[in-house]
């Protein structure tokens, strides 16, 4: 359950940054501002250029802060999945106060005895999630608090990302003027806020295709189980057409947007379009099927791609087909694409919210939407990675505090820059729970 307040999510990504403003009341999201600004500094979902990053964040702020008619501290930042590595863990603890009543204390130490790992120079832990605790035996408790016990378990998952990314996100939003209020694993963040309980149990493949990388997670048993990073997405679909028309990057991307088709059969040899080509005086005539083409061609590789990484681990077994978002998923007859080469069944996410109903609003809304639903254990557990004490009976955080909400029909869909039956085998069905057992081997 979203606690109430008001929170603050940032999306940097290769072609645009946004960032969403929302206000929970009674577990129900309000988006009362969006900011929107295009990416520099930013190179396959890598910054780059800590200054150029910086200013698109600031442009972005100080849209989604007129919007909103507040004053942004901080925000809860996506982190993207690259080198992601997600690993079991588990910590043991004897209680320790005289009443042997479980405290938050008791929490934060097993937390800290279950991340007793070695991890590599050029790694950090980024989030360590509680999956549930066992007191004296007695397995399955989610919150331990208030229970007597003697002996406290914790099994859990450890996530570790590179430092140089980690770094570099915080280094440019503290450089925009803000706080890290937290960090979310977006692929973390998509699968738990797109995903119905049941897709999350039996197993579901979110596909989220960017501008300058495509994210593969898988979840099942309602974990995130596996991650693969692809360094290429609609940006390059952008480039091929530039390159193979012969025409300016600016010029391809309208193309795309305009009369672009990812399925060449449900498009027109016929239909043809006015294209300018550098170092020609007239327009020339290219039809939509041959623009389709283009399209496709790297659209596929994308795909075969990610179905490589799947095929790896059964993966495409799984009853809860693919669930494609992202700005270039947007692009008609991607679906029919992707259900041709995975062989499954593919469904597009689009936000439901007024005004941001389009996949590119996908990731910058379930960071969002994930932080507002951290739970208190979540947050002791950080407290053990982070060394930072947490004060739980305080107010729920707010990111912002606002002075004049502006309540109105903004439709950020149109500032957007580069983005413009869950299928059920019975032959599978008895290998679903334990596709995943050689994943932690």
């Amino acid at each position: 359950m979203a606690k109430a307040g008001m929170y603050v999510g940032l999306d940097i990504g290769t072609t645009s940054i946004k960032v969403v403003v929302a206000e929970y009341i009674d577990s129900q999201m309000n988006i009362i501002g969006v900011g929107n600004a295009k990416s520099e500094g930013i190179n396959r979902g890598i910054i780059v250029d800590i200054d150029k990053t910086v200013q698109a964040i600031q442009r972005a702020v100080k849209q989604a802060e007129e919007k909103a008619g507040i004053q942004i501290k901080s925000v809860s930042v996506g982190l993207p999945a690259n080198l992601l590595e997600v690993e079991p863990c588990q910590g043991m603890i004897a209680v320790n106060n005289e009443s042997k009543e479980i405290m938050d204390d008791d929490v934060r130490n097993v937390a800290s005895a279950a991340m007793v790992r070695s991890v590599p120079p050029e790694r950090q832990i980024v989030a360590l999630l509680p999956q549930e605790f066992t007191v004296d035996g007695f397995e399955g408790i989610k919150d331990p608090r208030g229970m007597i016990g003697v002996r406290l378990e914790m099994f859990g998952l450890v996530f570790t990302g590179p430092k140089t990314i980690i770094h570099n996100i915080t280094k440019c939003v503290e450089k925009a003027g803000l706080t890290v209020a937290e960090t979310v694993i977006t692929s973390l963040a998509l699968t738990e806020s797109t995903l119905s309980d049941g897709e999350k149990d039996f197993g579901t493949i979110v596909i989220d295709m960017g501008g300058g990388q495509t994210t593969t997670a898988v979840m099942h048993d309602k974990q995130l189980k596996f991650t693969h990073v692809d360094q290429e997405g609609g940006e390059f679909v952008t480039k091929d057409i530039s390159i193979v028309l012969n025409t300016s990057f600016n010029n391809a991307e309208a193309l795309k947007i305009n009369y672009g088709d990812a399925y060449p059969s449900r498009t027109s040899a016929d239909e043809e379009f006015p294209v300018d080509v550098i170092g020609k005086t007239d327009p020339i005539k290219v039809d939509e099927r041959y623009l389709a083409e283009i399209i496709e061609a790297r659209l596929e590789q994308i795909f075969r791609k990610a179905k490589e990484s799947l095929d790896e681990i059964e993966a495409l077994d799984l009853p809860g087909g693919i669930v494609l978002t992202g700005g270039a998923a947007s692009l008609p007859g991607v679906v029919d694409l992707a259900e041709d080469i995975f062989g499954t069944t593919v469904k597009l996410h689009v936000p439901n919210q007024m005004g941001l109903r389009n996949p590119v609003f996908t990731n910058v809304i379930s960071i969002v939407n994930y932080s507002a639903e951290l739970s208190d254990v979540y947050h002791l557990a950080k407290s053990a990675v982070t060394g930072e004490k947490v004060s739980l009976s305080a107010a729920p955080q707010t990111n912002a505090v606002s002075t004049t909400p502006v309540y109105d029909d903004y439709d950020a869909s149109n500032d957007y820059e580069e983005e413009t039956k869950p299928k059920n085998d019975e032959k599978v069905t008895g290998k679903i729970k334990d596709f995943f057992s050689n994943i932690f081997d």
